[in-house]
């Protein structure tokens, strides 16, 4: 296999650290990763919050669905969706520009989510081990505040990074769905019944179709992390449409 691909497919998530400390050597070359993702128009649409703080990291752990391994975590990113600086250097510019809309901000989504992944792999490439926390949008707004993120910056990908314990590198990977029923050709083909049965066949073990299914739907689904989310995000949204107040990410 190739060695690009092996590191891709090898990768896990990580959630327990050795007590080591990132060298700056091997974080510059994690954010160097980073910038050369692919970007929209080559704007980069994002910006990299480097937590250092380690009382800014307790009270991440806190708010992010009071996770304590984010606290311990020797390095912390937050990858922010962010609009804000080329409507600054449009205004900036006199060149009048229109209010940012939905379709730049998902624009700028992507352009965050792919630099955090180039980051993700990089980092596991140089022994690095990592782990999404999507809790960075359960509550949006006392992320804001804590973060001092203005109206057109979302925080959109949040990482913690740092040397796998030896139970964290020997625990076996998820196992992911057979090609079959990801890749679809030419269009997209709604699967049913058994199809669907089949596709979860290698994940159910003991259980029924029917207890796997709702046992997931309420630990994944059916949450109050879920909705939170969905509330947080669409309440966004319709202030990034109708104008919100200008200075949402500001302090006393």
């Amino acid at each position: 296999m190739n060695p690009i691909v092996e590191n891709l497919v090898s990768r896990k998530s990580v959630r327990a650290f050795e007590d080591k400390p990132i060298p700056e050597d091997i974080k510059k070359e994690i954010l160097l990763a980073a910038f050369h993702a692919p970007t929209a128009g080559n704007q980069q649409l994002y910006t990299i919050l480097d937590i250092t703080d380690q009382s800014l990291k307790d009270r991440l752990s806190v708010s992010c669905d009071h996770q304590p391994f984010i606290a311990r975590a020797p390095m912390v990113l937050i990858f922010c969706a962010d609009v804000q600086k080329w409507y600054d250097i449009f205004v900036d510019s006199n060149c009048n520009p229109r209010e940012p809309g939905k379709g730049d901000l998902m624009l700028a989504v992507e352009d965050a989510a792919i630099a955090a992944q180039n980051s993700v792999t990089a980092a596991w490439g140089l022994g690095v081990g990592s782990c999404y926390i999507g809790d960075i949008m359960e509550h949006r707004e006392e992320q804001q505040k804590l973060l001092h993120l203005p109206r057109y910056v979302f925080p959109a990908v949040m990482l913690v990074f740092g040397y796998p314990t030896r139970q964290q590198s020997e625990r076996q990977k998820p196992r992911r769905f057979h090609f079959s029923y990801i890749v679809h050709q030419n269009g997209y083909h709604r699967m049913e019944g058994s199809r669907l049965r089949q596709m979860l066949q290698n994940r159910i073990g003991s259980l029924s179709y029917e207890a796997w299914c709702r046992a997931f739907y309420l630990r994944k689904y059916h949450t109050g992390f879920s909705e939170d989310m969905n509330r947080s995000v669409r309440e966004y949204l319709e202030n990034f449409k109708h104008g919100g107040s200008s200075d949402a990410g500001k302090t006393g």
